[in-house]
């Protein structure tokens, strides 16, 4: 079965050129020329393996659909940039693109960003799926309908990456989340070496927690293997 893909992108000429390449190399190709657009073809329950989305669009840009978009859909996203402001790319990153490209770009180099998303995607098997129903803990409610995480009559402000890593640790209380596991669920990226993103996310959300709770500590580091989110005692 053909692979299918969205692009996402207000610039129509280019959308039938990169589809036309692209349904020439075997894959299906749908269009969207808006968020509203590809919401509703998501919505209409299409099962695509990859978007590429712009960044830069009429209405509600790239990265406002994508943070809306995580992690209530997880295909794999490969981000037009047509700013060439690093900034973009970073935030389209910890967003939850698995890749980004600059405008213009050359479809052949778009093809084989495709491939190797596509690839990472596989081999990173079934994992765990963003909870979808709220869930309780330490006093804590995180809904991942609302996108809120409330102490009491209290919202925790968070941001996209960060109600994440805390949604996945919630998930998973009292079991140890590898940074590498954490890196490709949250970030949609394998891990590197140097690469602090998740410690700066589990970071920020103990200390948002802690503000909340009277400074418990319920994420531990595990030296050596990651973090723990601790379970609630009977």
């Amino acid at each position: 079965m053909k692979e299918r893909l969205l692009l996402v992108d207000d610039d129509i000429e280019l959308c039938q050129l990169l589809g036309d390449y692209l349904r020439h190399e075997g894959y299906e190709v749908d269009y969207a020329h808006n968020a509203d657009e590809a919401e509703q073809r998501i919505a209409a329950g299409k099962a695509y393996d990859l978007m590429v989305l712009d960044i830069m669009m009429p209405g509600q840009s790239g990265l406002e659909f994508l943070q809306q978009l995580r992690p209530r859909v997880q295909l794999p996203v490969i981000m037009l940039t047509g700013r060439g402001e690093e900034i973009d790319r970073i935030l389209g990153l910890e967003m939850g693109a698995d890749d980004y490209l600059g405008k213009p770009c050359n479809p052949r180099e778009l093809l084989a960003r495709i491939r190797a998303v596509r690839r990472r995607s596989e081999s990173a098997g079934a994992q765990t799926r963003f909870p979808d129903q709220p869930l309780t803990l330490h006093g804590i409610r995180l809904d991942p309908g609302l996108r809120q995480l409330t102490c009491g009559s209290a919202t925790v402000e968070l941001t996209s990456a960060e109600f994440n890593v805390l949604g996945y640790l919630m998930q998973n209380a009292g079991k140890i989340m590898t940074k590498a596991e954490l890196t490709e669920l949250v970030l949609h990226r394998p891990l590197t070496a140097y690469d602090r993103a998740i410690d700066v996310h589990i970071s920020r959300v103990r200390q948002k927690l802690g503000a909340v709770l009277g400074g418990r500590e319920l994420i531990k580091t595990v030296r050596g293997e990651g973090y723990l989110l601790v379970r609630e005692t009977p």
